[in-house]
């Protein structure tokens, strides 16, 4: 058996690590969010991650064939 996680265990423990504050305080209570330059980082990763699963992956290749030769 493989102690691996997968990679939907780690796509799922980036995002919750994206949703969760970047820190945190107490007494009184301070909070701060991650950046936007991470966030939009973020998103730019998972999409290319979702794309890559893709059965076509964005390319689509096909065969020209001119009309006039034969």
């Amino acid at each position: 058996m493989s102690t691996t996680p997968s990679n939907i265990d780690i796509e799922k423990a980036i995002r919750d690590a994206a949703v969760a504050p970047a820190s945190a305080s107490n007494d009184a209570g301070s909070v701060s969010q991650h950046s936007l330059k991470d966030m939009i980082e973020l998103d730019r990763y998972l999409a290319s991650k979702a794309a890559v699963k893709t059965k076509s992956r964005g390319l689509r290749v096909q065969k020209i064939i001119s009309p006039g030769s034969t």
